[in-house]
């Protein structure tokens, strides 16, 4: 299958579309339309991509507003996915610095699924793949693509639902070992493995079963490893001035996602063995662009997902991140 063949495909972004409510001090500062994967699948549209969320809100006001969010974005929605009795609620907390915290007010169940046939790559991770009962049918799901495309998944931890470690490290790693590529934050990795060095992590991860393997670390960058190569490349992040960080890491996975179905090395299994065979050289302008896509959203308020023309601009003003 040709690369362009694949991403006519698009990608399912598989797992909550929410409305975070912004608190700092107490005080309400606003409601955006949010959730992990429906923000990745917004980055991937608006980077050119055909992107669908499969997610669970309700026919409410709030479920209008992920609507309508989505389709100034570009995302399609895979059908049945307005059929909660509630649209899930968010609520971040910023602090002095801008960094969120959440918690939550949460209904999830999966959406209609008999058409995953046609999409070329799903994505999918954070709370949908761990909260019952839609976490075991966010597996079924992604075991279903796997056998003619290929998965990507952030664990994207949210301890206050999650719980323990112990109570979700079994399903975060079943997840790992399904996927072609995996994106965690190192808050992630080291709420998840309290103790172990995030390179340690990386390398279990690697021998999981993923091609690819990146941690994020902040404003220190990022650092990815290649299953087949020992040495893990460490990319350095743009130097923005922080609004905060809401999005940050989403927009983080769909400029690497955007990248790595530019470069064909997704949505195929053919695309998948390319990726397993892969060079830091074809990889490399993936993580750029990732890099790109996080540092103009945390310029930003909110959960900005940035357009191929503002990822052009940033390149063109340093060409180094091309390549």
């Amino acid at each position: 299958m040709d690369t362009a063949v694949a991403d006519t495909l698009g990608t399912l972004c598989l797992g909550e579309a929410l409305v975070d409510v912004v608190m700092r001090d107490g005080a309400v500062l606003g409601e955006h339309v949010g959730g992990s994967p429906l923000n990745v699948a917004g980055v991937l549209a608006q980077l050119g991509h055909q992107a669908t969320i499969g997610a669970w809100w309700g026919s409410d006001e709030r479920g209008r507003a992920i609507e309508d969010h989505a389709a100034r974005h570009g995302v399609a929605v895979q059908p049945g996915s307005d059929g909660a009795s509630r649209t899930s609620v968010a609520y971040a907390h910023l602090d002095e610095q801008g960094r969120a915290s959440y918690d939550f007010d949460l209904e999830w169940s999966l959406p209609d699924m008999s058409n995953l046939a046609r999409h070329g790559h799903l994505h999918t991770g954070s709370i949908a793949a761990t909260l019952e009962p839609g976490g075991s049918q966010v597996v079924e799901a992604v075991k279903a693509v796997r056998g003619t495309g290929t998965v990507s998944y952030d664990p994207n931890v949210r301890p206050s639902l999650m719980e323990s470690p112990a109570k979700v490290v079994e399903r975060i790693e079943q997840l790992v070992a399904l996927s072609d590529v995996v994106k965690a934050s190192d808050e992630d990795v080291e709420w998840l493995y309290p103790g172990l060095r995030v390179e340690d992590v990386m390398r279990r991860w690697a021998g999981l079963g993923p091609a690819l393997v990146v941690v994020t670390r902040g404003p220190e960058g990022a650092s990815a490893l290649l299953q087949h190569n020992r040495d893990i490349l460490h990319v350095e992040q743009m130097q923005v001035e922080l609004a905060d960080t809401v999005g940050a890491g989403d927009s983080f996975m769909g400029g690497l996602l955007s990248g790595l179905l530019d470069a064909g090395l997704l949505g195929s299994r053919e695309a998948a063995e390319r990726l397993a065979q892969a060079s830091w050289n074809q990889v490399q302008p993936a993580l750029h662009r990732a890099v790109i896509t996080s540092g103009l959203t945390v310029s930003r308020a909110g959960a900005h997902a940035p357009t191929r023309d503002e990822v052009q601009a940033v390149m063109q003003q340093d060409p180094s991140l091309a390549h």
